[in-house]
């Protein structure tokens, strides 16, 4: 781990580590959003950081200047941060940050190397992407995992994707070939709303990450969040008469199917992969 540096050494009774990136693997931020809200209530406590001199091209990712009081001013760096904490029942660590542009093969030892340091039981990464999916229905996740066993535990399924990948995809691959357990967590946002932050996609991501730990969690903040969003793509999709005929097709697809079935989202997942590989 040449490239942590550490802030605490606490001692966690095998946590699960829970990892988010900004960039390709969150469309909406629904991601990003959904890891920070767990980690404000489940892992607030500075742990580690990776050093992102190694992994990032400055000139693409520029750091930012920050005043202080007006007066003190500091280089902030591109982060990948990560906290820790007991707060939900069980030990958690939260990875988020930026999906890295150099050296990913070496990026992802390092959050391997700090799994198996902490004796993690699982690395859990979350992943959003647009796909074909109505805002008024509630949204889809597709979990998934190379180990048949979590997969049967879990209801997880077995990833047939072939194409481009982001760091999710490299870095579960690490965790396979490093022998440490690990599941991926994909939401589904709207297409026809892209560049919006999908609440209602994160909370989605934060149930379904909370039933796959067998741990509450009271996420009022979120779905008021939530369905003021609905509300609002609602509005500005009612001004629109294509869009509607278009929104009301997808109604009529998601309710005769009584949801997307797991095999139609993983077919949105390759899709809008090979899209952001195009892009």
């Amino acid at each position: 781990m040449d490239h942590v540096r550490w802030s605490a050494r606490p001692r966690l009774e095998r946590p699960v580590l829970i990892a988010a990136f900004e960039g390709w693997n969150d469309a909406g931020d629904a991601a990003t959003v959904a890891a920070r809200w767990l980690r404000d209530r489940w892992a607030p406590q500075p742990l580690a950081e990776i050093d992102p001199e190694e992994f990032f091209d400055f000139t693409s990712t520029r750091p930012r200047v920050e005043l202080h009081d007006g007066i003190t001013r500091t280089i902030e760096w591109p982060a990948n941060a990560l906290t820790y904490g007991s707060g939900a029942g069980i030990d958690a660590v939260v990875l988020l940050g930026i999906e890295p542009q150099l050296r990913w093969r070496t990026f992802c030892a390092q959050v391997v190397a700090l799994a198996q340091s902490l004796d993690a039981r699982l690395v859990l990464t979350l992943g959003a992407l647009l796909a074909e999916v109505p805002h008024t229905r509630p949204t889809s996740v597709i979990g998934t995992a190379v180990d048949q066993a979590l997969i049967r535990r879990f209801e997880l399924e077995r990833s047939s994707y072939e194409g481009p990948t982001g760091i999710v995809g490299v870095l579960q691959d690490a965790c396979a070939r490093a022998g440490v357990p690990a599941a991926s967590l994909w939401a589904a946002v709207p297409s026809y709303v892209p560049g919006a932050p999908s609440p209602k996609a994160a909370l989605a991501l934060v149930e379904r990450t909370a039933e796959v730990l067998s741990v509450p969690v009271s996420t009022s903040d979120l779905e008021i969040t939530a369905a003021a969003y609905e509300r609002q793509v609602s509005n500005v999709v009612a001004d629109d008469e294509e869009m509607t005929e278009y929104v009301e097709r997808l109604e009529h697809r998601y309710d005769n199917n009584e949801g997307v079935p797991s095999g139609s989202l993983a077919e949105e997942v390759e899709r809008f992969l090979r899209n952001q590989e195009s892009d």
